[in-house]
């Protein structure tokens, strides 16, 4: 079969990797479309996925529409050529749209259940919606559910073993205790009138008091006072990073989420709770997420318990974790191939019987 996968954030070439990767190896034709955003083309680059850049980045919110109707247009010029069997995506406004004029099939994946934007302009066009089994919203009859989350198509221990090694790229020991920050931009469509902490330079002071080096990444500019925190490793290589650090704090749910799957405790500020992680949480008691106004003081104090338990508490909640959940990539390949077999099943008939089609 024919399958175009697009891609418009960093989060979704992790997702795809595998997939890709397992398509190609079944004899699939997979093509890859991309919009600029963050890091995403570098990790395609990095992950040797073969694709075409088909917009670049939004600046702001005002200037996402125009650059999402530019990747929109491009997109179903390059679909009209190639005739896919299913075109797929996370979120998938572009994917459902331009299959939807082509007459071919679309599987979105989603998890954000508040990302009201991109649910109202994808899902009434997709054949299929794939949610984790906690997602909370009820679509219909498109929807179709399975005991798993994103992080478990790249990070399930079938796809991804942690390379510790990346603390030398870090300046870290392996006896180091550390921290890993992670603060948003808040600039995304679904984060409007979002915040996280109230004061970042607090977090970092407690974690050092704590013993902790503190490595910060960060959505755009840092706060000055924090510039010397930042660290520089390849982008492909942040899931090591996570898998070998004793605690993440991070206002974004994708960050705090992957973390979690990993088996290391993960503190997360964000008003926004979503399906995936109050499961880590209240089933599995990887994830501490914390909102309301008094968000801030809260994470403060949990994060001082959660770095005075022992580690084999994370590993013992992650195996029970691994035990309930999915390889989320194979159920990725049998959506896909489930979809698009009757087209895929026409198209190879058409091929070997040019005279009947």
């Amino acid at each position: 079969m024919h399958v175009v996968v697009t891609i418009q954030h960093p989060g979704h070439v992790h997702f795809f990797r595998h997939p890709i990767e397992e398509l190609q190896s079944r004899g699939h034709e997979v093509h890859v479309f991309a919009r600029e955003s963050d890091v995403a083309i570098a990790l395609l680059e990095a992950y040797d996925i073969d694709h075409e850049v088909l917009a670049g980045e939004s600046g702001s919110l005002l200037s996402l529409a125009a650059v999402q109707a530019t990747y929109e247009m491009r997109l179903l010029a390059r679909a009209r050529r190639i005739e896919p069997d299913v075109i797929t995506a996370i979120g998938g406004v572009a994917a459902a749209h331009v299959a939807s004029i082509l007459g071919t099939k679309s599987v979105v994946f989603y998890d954000t259940e508040h990302a009201t934007l991109i649910t109202k302009l994808a899902y009434p066009f997709a054949d299929v919606i794939c949610t984790p089994s906690c997602y909370r919203t009820e679509i219909g009859p498109a929807q179709q559910r399975y005991p798993g989350y994103h992080e478990l198509a790249y990070l399930h221990p079938d796809r991804f073993e942690p390379d510790p090694t990346v603390l030398e790229d870090v300046g870290l020991e392996p006896d180091d205790r550390f921290a890993l920050v992670r603060l948003s931009s808040w600039e995304a469509s679904h984060d409007v009138g979002h915040g996280g902490f109230d004061d970042p330079r607090e977090v970092i002071d407690r974690l050092e008091a704590a013993g902790c080096s503190v490595l910060l990444t960060v959505e755009g500019e840092p706060p000055a006072d924090l510039a010397s925190y930042q660290f520089t490793t390849s982008p492909e290589r942040m899931h090591d990073l996570l898998a070998v650090a004793d605690v993440v704090v991070s206002e974004g749910a994708t960050t705090a989420a992957e973390a979690a799957v990993l088996g290391t405790p993960a503190i997360y500020v964000n008003p926004a709770t979503l399906g995936y992680t109050a499961e880590l949480e209240n089933e599995y008691g990887l994830l501490f997420g914390f909102n309301g106004q008094d968000r801030h003081t809260r994470a403060l104090d949990r994060l001082d318990s959660v770095l005075e338990e022992p580690a084999d508490t994370w590993t013992r909640h992650r195996e029970r974790l691994l035990e309930d959940r999915i390889d989320v990539t194979a159920f990725v390949v049998r959506q896909l191939e489930t979809i698009a077999g009757p087209q895929a099943s026409n198209r190879s008939a058409s091929a070997t019987n040019p005279s009947e089609s």
